[in-house]
C-alpha cells in the first residue's frame, strides 16, 4: 500500500466543495461531526415534540455568523428528524406579492420527495398517516373504503366515482369543513393523490400550476390556484390536516436573497406578515424556522412589527465551534485518504497539525467555514511541497469558477427536468439577473399590467435607444394566455416597447381561441418575435441564479475568497459562460462562441469534458491520472473512459499538461501543468 504522502500526491483537495443549499435538491451532505451544534438540534427537537403534543404552531429564529453552517445544519435537522415531521425547504421569494403562492409551490415541491429509507413521498406518507388517524371508529363501509384507499396507493382506480365521493364525505365528517378552504375540491384532490394516473396532475394543481381546461375537468376542480387568497387557503388546509398526523417544518433559508424594498433593504416584514396570518388564523402543527445571518438580523429586526417579532420568541444561535470540534470536522474529510495509507498517519488531521489550528484560532473557537478554508489552503501548500519542482504560476480563479459552474450546472440538469417545474415569476427573475450580469441597461420589471405583470420586463436594446419587452409564460391554461396576450397588445399600442419577445415553449392554442388570434396579430409579419426556450437555456439561467443567491448570502467562495456580486458578474462575463445560452442568443444579448455551443439533448459534446480536465489540473497543481479520470467520469457519466483518456492525451500533445512519469503504470501516473518558464 502507498504512504499517506503518496496518496496525497494522487488526490484532489478534500476540502474543495460548494455551499450547502436546498436539502431536498442537494441531499449529499458533506461529512459532519455529531457533536457540532448538537445542543441546537436537541432544542429544536424539543420544540417539535411540543408541537406534536399540543399542535400549536411556533416560529423560531436560527441565526449565526456567515459561515457558521446554518444551511448545512438545516440539512442535518431534516436528516435527523424526518421521521418526526415533514420538512419543507422554502427558497427565497423574489416577489412579495406572490409570497403565498411561492410558499405553496415550495411546500408541494418538498413534500413530493421521499425521506431517506422510505419508498413513499412525504406527501403520500402524510395522507396515509392522516387516514390511519381518522379511520378509527368509522362505520364498516367507511372503514373498508379507508383501508382500500390505504392499500391501493399505486394501483389503478376501481369504481372511482363512487369511492371518490365517499372518501370526500368521510373526510368532511372526520376532519370537518370548518377552516378547510374549498373542502369538496381539496378532499377530492387528496383522493386523486392516492392513484398513479392522477397523482402527477393533482400535484401540479396543488402547487399552483395554471392547468388547462381538460386537466381541471379530470380533477373535478373549477379553477387553478392562481392568486394569493387561494394559495393561503390551501396552505391552511395542510395545517388543518397536519393536526391529524405529524407537524410540517417550513425552513426559510437565504433570507439575504428575498424581495427588496425600494430603499434596497430586504422585505423581511412580508415574511413576518405570513407568520402573523398563520398565528391569527390559528393554523396548527407548523414549525416555522427562519434562518438568517446575525448581521442581517441585527440590521433588519427593527423593521418588523413588534407584535410579529414577539411571536418569534425562540431564538437559537449557531455559535462558533471549539477547536476540538474543528479538528474532528477536518478529520472526517481526511479519513478516506488516511484509510488508504500504510502506515496510517499518527494524527487524524495530517498533513495539518494542532499547532496550525491553534495559531490560526488563538481563541480556540472557529466557524466551520473558516476551519475548512484554512485546511484547504494548508493541504494545497503541503501537496505542492511534496514535489521537487515548483508548479508554474497560474491564476486559478477562472479555472476554479468554471469547475464550480460545471458542478452547479449538473445539479440544475438533474433537478430541473421540465421548464414548467419553475414558476413564471422565478423564470423572469432568473432572466433579469442574467441580463444584469451582461450589463444590459435600464432593466425594468413589470412591463405588462395586471395579474401577470411579474411575468414581464423591459430593457434598453444594446447599442440602441429602443426598448425591448419580454414576456415569459408557460401556463397551459388558455384563459390565462388570453389575458397575457391582451396585456401584451396594450403594451404595443401604447408604444412602451418597440420590440416584444414572447418566451414560451408550450403551445399557443387553437386558431379559434381569442388568445391565439391576438398572438397572431402581434407576431405575424411584425418585428415582434416568439422564442421557444430550450431546457438547457433554463439550466444556464437557474445555475447563475443559484450562484447569485450564494453571493447574496455571502456563501460563494472562489479561490479561497468570498466574492461579491460585482465579482461574480465579472467572472461570468470573462468566462463567457452565458454566451452559450441560446435564449440569450435569440434575444440578441450575446453571440455564440465558435468553440462553445449550448449542450443539446442526445448530442455528445466533449469540449466541456476537456475544459473540466484542464481546469481540475490547474486547481490541484498535481494529481493522479486515475483520480482525474474518476472525477471526469462522475461529472460526465455518459462519456466513455477511453474518450476521457484520449482528451488527456490531447491536452498533453497541446503542451497544456504533462504526465510526470509516463512510463509508470496508469495507477501510478501523475499529471500537472506544463511549466513553460
Amino acid at each position: 500500500m502507498a504512504t499517506i504522502d503518496d496518496i496525497i500526491k494522487q488526490s484532489v483537495n478534500p476540502f474543495d466543495n460548494s455551499a450547502a443549499r436546498n436539502f431536498w435538491l442537494d441531499q449529499e451532505l458533506s461529512p459532519t461531526v455529531k457533536s457540532i451544534h448538537q445542543k441546537q438540534l436537541t432544542q429544536i427537537n424539543d420544540v417539535l415534540a411540543q408541537i406534536a403534543k399540543d399542535h400549536q404552531t411556533r416560529t423560531l429564529i436560527l441565526y449565526g455568523d456567515v459561515g457558521s453552517g446554518k444551511t448545512h445544519f438545516m440539512g442535518q435537522l431534516k436528516k435527523s428528524l424526518n421521521d418526526q415531521a415533514f420538512f419543507v425547504y422554502v427558497e427565497p421569494f423574489s416577489q412579495s406579492d406572490h409570497i403565498w403562492r411561492h410558499i405553496l409551490r415550495n411546500t408541494v415541491d418538498s413534500l413530493v420527495n421521499a425521506p431517506a429509507g422510505q419508498e413513499d413521498s412525504q406527501l403520500i406518507l402524510w395522507i396515509k398517516s392522516c387516514l390511519s388517524t381518522i379511520g378509527q371508529g368509522l362505520q364498516s363501509e367507511q372503514q373498508t373504503l379507508i383501508d382500500r384507499v390505504k392499500g391501493i396507493f399505486g394501483q389503478t382506480k376501481t369504481d372511482a366515482g363512487r369511492d371518490r365521493q365517499l372518501f370526500i364525505d368521510i373526510l368532511k365528517k372526520t376532519i370537518g369543513t370548518t377552516g378547510i378552504y374549498n373542502a369538496n375540491e381539496f378532499f377530492g384532490i387528496l383522493y386523486d393523490l392516492t392513484h398513479p394516473d392522477s397523482y402527477p396532475i393533482a400535484c401540479e394543481w396543488l402547487k399552483g400550476d395554471d392547468l388547462d381546461e381538460d386537466s381541471l375537468k379530470k380533477l373535478k376542480v373549477k379553477q387553478p390556484i392562481d392568486d394569493e387568497d387561494k394559495a393561503r387557503g390551501i396552505l391552511g388546509n395542510f395545517s388543518k390536516i397536519s393536526a391529524k398526523t405529524q407537524p410540517i417544518v417550513l425552513c426559510f433559508d437565504q433570507i439575504d436573497s428575498i424581495a427588496r424594498l425600494p430603499d434596497g433593504s430586504i422585505d423581511i416584514q412580508a415574511l413576518f406578515d405570513v407568520t402573523s396570518t398563520i398565528y391569527n388564523g390559528n393554523w396548527q402543527s407548523f414549525l416555522i424556522i427562519i434562518s438568517i445571518s446575525t448581521d442581517l438580523w441585527n440590521e433588519n429586526y427593527k423593521r418588523i412589527q413588534p407584535s410579529d417579532l414577539d411571536r418569534a420568541s425562540t431564538r437559537i444561535p449557531l455559535k462558533r465551534i471549539t477547536l476540538e470540534e474543528a479538528e474532528a470536522l477536518l478529520a472526517t474529510r481526511l479519513y478516506p485518504l488516511h484509510n488508504q495509507a500504510n502506515p496510517k498517519p499518527v494524527s487524524p488531521i495530517y498533513p495539518l497539525t494542532q499547532q496550525v489550528l491553534e495559531k490560526a484560532f488563538p481563541s480556540r473557537k472557529a466557524s466551520p467555514r473558516k476551519a475548512l478554508d484554512l485546511a484547504r489552503r494548508v493541504f494545497h501548500e503541503y501537496k505542492e511541497r511534496l514535489f521537487a519542482d515548483e508548479p508554474p504560476p497560474v491564476d486559478k480563479t477562472k479555472a476554479e469558477f468554471q469547475l464550480l459552474w460545471q458542478q452547479e450546472y449538473k445539479k440544475s440538469q438533474e433537478n430541473i427536468t421540465r421548464i414548467t417545474l419553475l414558476a413564471a415569476t422565478d423564470l423572469m427573475r432568473m432572466l433579469e439577473q442574467a441580463l444584469a450580469a451582461l450589463q444590459v441597461l435600464e432593466i425594468k420589471p413589470r412591463l405588462i399590467s395586471g395579474r401577470h405583470g411579474s411575468y414581464s420586463l423591459s430593457y434598453q436594446q444594446p447599442g440602441k435607444q429602443e426598448r425591448v419587452g419580454v414576456v415569459w409564460t408557460e401556463e397551459a391554461n388558455m384563459n390565462s394566455f388570453f389575458h397575457v396576450m391582451s396585456a401584451s397588445q396594450r403594451v404595443i399600442q401604447q408604444n412602451l416597447c418597440q420590440t416584444l419577445y414572447l418566451i414560451r415553449a408550450g403551445g399557443v392554442g387553437q386558431p379559434n381561441l381569442a388568445g391565439n388570434q391576438i398572438y397572431r396579430q402581434i407576431f405575424t409579419n411584425t418585428n415582434h418575435r416568439h422564442i421557444k426556450p430550450t431546457l438547457p437555456s433554463v439550466h444556464y439561467l437557474a445555475t447563475y441564479h443559484n450562484l447569485v443567491k450564494d453571493v447574496e448570502a455571502h456563501e460563494l467562495v472562489v479561490a479561497g475568497k468570498t466574492i461579491t456580486l460585482k465579482e461574480l458578474e465579472a467572472l461570468i462575463r470573462d468566462a463567457q459562460i452565458l454566451h452559450k445560452c441560446t435564449l440569450l442568443q435569440n434575444l440578441g444579448i450575446v453571440t455564440s462562441p465558435a468553440s462553445n455551443r449550448e449542450e443539446s439533448d442526445g448530442k455528445k459534446d466533449v469540449q466541456p469534458v476537456k475544459d473540466f480536465l484542464l481546469n481540475l489540473v490547474i486547481t490541484q497543481g498535481y494529481m493522479g491520472v486515475p483520480t482525474l479520470i474518476q472525477h471526469a467520469e462522475k461529472q460526465f457519466p455518459v462519456v466513455e473512459t477511453s474518450e476521457i483518456q484520449q482528451l488527456i492525451r490531447q491536452l498533453c500533445q497541446e503542451q497544456k499538461t504533462q504526465i510526470i512519469d509516463p512510463k509508470a503504470k496508469l495507477q501510478d501516473q501523475l499529471i500537472c501543468l506544463v511549466n513553460k518558464r
